[in-house]
């Protein structure tokens, strides 16, 4: 008798974390359809368990996933490249019960696209913009074959005049 409790707690925990996970999804595409001034503005500050694995909201700072709890997530470098991730974007990482990471843009900010200039010092790259520097992830640099003094289109936060990194859109 002991043992059917215990299953039915489990199979409800279970139930529970699909619910929520749902909910979530169910509110991120309202958002998205309707924009009612509820949008994702914050990751969750907790880290949720559901079926898929371990759930963790965080915000994407040019090249890493800092979680709820301030620890750093890697986000592979090609994909943030290729994703064009910015500054700021909302990212969610399932950590899968066999320890893959899956990582999924869920809030990007607001972005404003502009042209410059792609340099190179201290073993970084970076784009000149009128007079302002922005880093740029090296996958991108050997994604579209850049140089140093190519011409690129890059994509930065419209909001947040203190970004510190870009995201290259295209080699002009």
């Amino acid at each position: 008798m002991s043992e059917i409790p215990e299953k039915q707690i489990k199979r409800l925990r279970s139930l529970i974390n699909e619910a929520e996970t749902s909910l979530s999804a169910a509110k991120e595409l309202l958002v998205s359809i309707i924009g009612d001034g509820e949008s994702i503005s914050a990751p969750r500050d907790t880290v949720v368990s559901s079926p898929e694995g371990k759930i963790i909201e965080g915000i994407f700072d040019g090249q890493i996933m800092i979680g709820p709890d301030g620890k750093n997530y890697p986000v592979p470098a090609n994909y943030a490249s290729k994703s064009k991730l910015v500054e700021g974007d909302i990212m969610k990482l399932t950590i899968t019960e066999d320890g893959k990471f899956l990582y999924k843009q869920i809030g990007p900010v607001e972005r404003k696209t502009m042209i410059g200039t792609l340099t190179h010092h201290d073993d970084k790259y970076f784009v000149e913009v009128a007079g302002k520097e922005y880093q740029i992830l090296y996958a991108s640099v050997t994604y579209f074959h850049l140089h140093e003094g190519s011409q690129v289109s890059v994509t930065i936060p419209a909001d947040n005049d203190d970004a510190t990194w870009a995201a290259v859109e295209a080699a002009l």
